[in-house]
């Protein structure tokens, strides 16, 4: 199994540390609003590779987590008239709705950047003690000169970089892309306690002390947006590795942007959705379907016309589900059967050892439907055969998520329209059968004939 890894640029060879355990990792949201589509994107992705890191056997911990403390928390909760406490127990909650809704997995550990101040104090303290951070009028701050290999994940030289947009260039900054561990107290903000005299985290270090706390000072894995390849993650990986002379992480791992109708999606563009904005017209499985089905490092352009793309083809592997539960024909299962699900099976665990190449797995998926409906004209699938299309269905799905194999509840009123509309039909009473299909579909329910008999399903 390959997964690429910025550090090196490649894809690479992937084997835990331990030898069963993955220990992974993924920036999260900063709790001030609610999430949109990028941090749906992010979580979905890893998501995915935790789902099928299981899948392949590994015992899988992960830690996806809160940013509680910053200025944007500070700021917002000033306008909301609350504390910043306050403000991110309304907010996280609502994520974890949104996330419920998309079927992503909750961590192992959610851990909060305020509940780790004492770690983050003492990894600062070493900081300084070795040389590697110093103080000044507004907080302390890490040298970045003092590290060699600063510049080695987003793999520029220190003097072509440029200060990230969380770093603030103040007069007593030895270098303008040093950046803050530590921010002294201001009037009005929350604080804590330390050596180096009240005030409260930078944005970096909460990373490094959480990954520090839960997983020691290695990981395998450690993953976020593209966009945090530098600073957010240049700088975790500087701050730990001087704090305590070992690698970081073995594998950095960063999904793709969201793009809307071209545009990077963006608040001053107007063209900004929270992963709320989309839930009120579609299902979270459509929404998982769509960004889940674009390779994760790559860009995704979303727009209506896409969610609508996303709708069909969910809808296509769901009435392929439908169609299999309807079969009850006596009958053994066939060599060709049961080659093409050792080859959709092969197919989905090739793709997805290639840095979870997903659009391959999904490929697979659909080839199998194509065959067999094909293969529906000539022969008849027996109820045994159905059923092991269906388990193999459900063990993908234990990676994917977006399969609905619940037999839907018809009610009996629509129930006796639909045999009314067979009866029709043998009749040949066509302008009937047509009548009695529209009157179901104004009572919410379509349907679609098979061979193996009328197939029932609720719209939207």
């Amino acid at each position: 199994m390959k997964i690429y890894n910025t550090l090196t640029s490649q894809k690479e060879e992937f084997a835990p540390l331990e030898k069963n355990n993955v220990k992974m990792y993924l920036c999260g949201p900063t709790v001030y609003d609610l999430g949109h589509l990028g941090h749906a994107r992010s979580a979905l992705s890893f998501d995915i590779m935790r789902k099928y890191l299981k899948f392949k056997g590994y015992n899988v911990i992960f830690a996806s987590n809160y940013t509680d403390i910053d200025d944007k928390m500070i700021n917002r909760a000033k306008e909301k008239n609350i504390s910043v406490k306050n403000l991110a127990d309304l907010i996280i909650p609502e994520y974890e709705k949104d996330y419920q809704a998309l079927n992503i997995d909750k961590p192992d550990f959610q851990p909060k950047a305020t509940e780790h101040v004492e770690s983050i104090i003492k990894i600062i303290e070493k900081l300084l003690e070795k040389g590697f951070a110093y103080k000044t009028d507004d907080g302390v701050y890490f040298d970045v000169l003092k590290f060699n290999e600063y510049g080695k994940l987003s793999k520029q030289r220190l003097e072509d970089l440029e200060a990230g947009a969380r770093i603030s260039v103040i007069e007593q900054k030895k270098s303008p892309h040093d950046f803050v561990l530590w921010k002294n107290y201001k009037e009005g903000e929350p604080f804590w306690e330390s050596p180096f005299g009240k005030g409260r985290p930078g944005w970096h270090i909460e990373c490094s002390a959480m990954n520090l706390d839960l997983f020691g000072e290695t990981i395998d894995i450690h993953g976020g947006g593209a966009d945090l390849i530098f600073p957010h993650h240049e700088d975790e990986i500087a701050q730990s590795e001087a704090y305590s002379g070992k690698q970081f992480a073995r594998f950095w791992v960063h999904n793709g942007f969201v793009q809307i109708n071209e545009e990077k999606m963006s608040k001053s563009l107007g063209n900004f959705k929270t992963i709320r904005d989309v839930l009120n017209n579609y299902s979270g499985d459509v929404i998982r379907y769509l960004l889940i089905t674009t390779h994760y490092r790559s860009p995704i352009n979303f727009s209506e016309k896409l969610l609508i793309q996303a709708k069909n083809g969910l809808e296509r592997i769901n009435d392929f589900i439908r169609q299999m539960q309807l079969i009850d024909l006596d009958g053994r299962e066939s060599k060709e059967i049961q080659k093409l699900l050792d080859k959709t099976k092969n197919k989905f665990i090739k793709s997805m050892d290639n840095d979870f190449e997903i659009t391959g797995a999904f490929a697979g998926i659909f080839d199998l439907i194509k065959e067999v409906y094909v293969n529906h004209n000539d022969i008849k699938i027996t109820k045994i055969e159905a059923e092991n299309i269906l388990n193999l269905f459900k063990e993908l799905n234990q990676v994917l998520g977006i399969m609905k194999f619940e037999v839907e509840e018809i009610p009996e009123e629509i129930l006796k329209l639909v045999k009314a509309r067979e009866e029709a039909r043998e009749e040949r009473d066509f302008q009937k059968s047509d009548k009695i299909r529209e009157e179901i579909k104004i009572k919410g329910f379509e349907v679609e004939d098979t061979k193996d008999g009328s197939l029932v399903k609720k719209v939207g």
